[in-house]
């Protein structure tokens, strides 16, 4: 009769403790599309059955001490996401999104073994989280659409992003066709320049650098700026797989193919013109070294990123 008692018992609370934390979450989500968790609520929340419903949580550390820009970044996207969320007509108690920042909930980054932020977890409705539920935010980026389609792989949860209005590029692009529409007027009379070689030459040039150096994967992708370990402090600006990059590592690789460019021309110059023979002798011992250092350093981040490439050129 006790052990039946017992299991009355169980089976009563199971479901009340249940109802308890999902409407506290709803509560809390309908302040925040975001809810703050300390350990406490992680282990109560997330941890501790029952549970019924999805967590997503990005681990982070946001306060200033911390120093930690590409948090503050990622922040910005998943708040995106979490409004996205929150406010959509299919919304329901399915997902929650959460954070636990690195000063609140220490323990919790214990816990799971983590010693980098941000990072993104999804705990599952049932069982413990895989491999596939840790989002790889250095492969992917943390762009709200990005975070959205592995939501969606992981829940079955299809969330359209939403962003607030942002008038600051085509508020710089007309700025920037009216400073050219006003040139060309001012300069109505003697338009020459249009059919100056060197200027398309430059211009086709800048285009080159810009696209070769990773740009448009920045764009499209999202990639944080660099990556900063919370723990150590250590600021990585190359991303140390071929499948990925940051911001500042295509940074770095358009400066040094400018570089290089820069020394191809100063020989070519050293060749051709008409200038004394010790002004070209300088041009040429310029764009020697230009090349030879610049592309070392090349080729130094390509066997950083491959590992196992054979070859290097004065830098090991």
């Amino acid at each position: 009769m006790l052990c039946l008692c017992s299991t009355w018992s169980r089976t009563l609370t199971f479901p009340t403790l249940l109802s308890e934390k999902v409407g506290q979450l709803m509560d809390w989500t309908g302040k925040r599309a975001v809810i703050r968790m300390n350990g406490e609520k992680f282990r109560r929340f997330v941890k501790a059955p029952p549970r019924n419903y999805s967590v997503v949580i990005m681990f982070t550390a946001l306060q200033p001490q911390r120093q930690c820009g590409v948090c503050k970044q990622a922040d910005e996207e998943y708040q995106i996401l979490a409004n996205s969320w929150r406010y959509s007509s299919a919304f329901t108690n399915k997902v929650f999104f959460a954070t636990v920042d690195f000063d609140e909930g220490s323990d919790v980054f214990q816990m799971l073994n983590m010693n980098s932020a941000p990072s993104f977890i999804h705990f599952p409705a049932k069982g413990k989280p895989k491999k596939s539920d840790s989002y790889e935010l250095q492969v992917r980026g943390f762009a709200a659409e990005q975070l959205a389609r592995w939501v969606g792989d992981r829940t079955d949860v299809q969330i359209r992003v939403i962003r607030p209005p942002n008038y600051a590029g085509p508020l710089m692009l007309g700025f920037l066709l009216a400073v050219i529409g006003g040139l060309a007027y001012l300069r109505r009379n003697n338009l020459e320049f249009l059919y100056n070689k060197n200027v398309w030459a430059f211009s086709a040039l800048c285009f080159c650098l810009i696209m070769t150096s990773g740009q448009m994967w920045n764009h499209i992708r999202g990639p944080p700026y660099a990556h900063k370990n919370p723990t150590t402090g250590q600021v990585s600006y190359i991303h140390g797989s071929s499948q990925a990059q940051f911001v500042a590592e295509t940074h770095i690789v358009l400066l040094f193919n400018s570089a290089v460019t820069m020394g191809m021309v100063l020989l070519h110059e050293a060749a051709t013109s008409d200038m004394d023979i010790g002004k070209r002798k300088i041009m040429c011992v310029a764009g020697i070294g230009l090349v030879m250092l610049f592309f070392s350093w090349l080729l130094s981040i390509f066997r950083a990123k491959y590992h196992g490439y054979p070859y290097s050129f004065l830098l090991s």
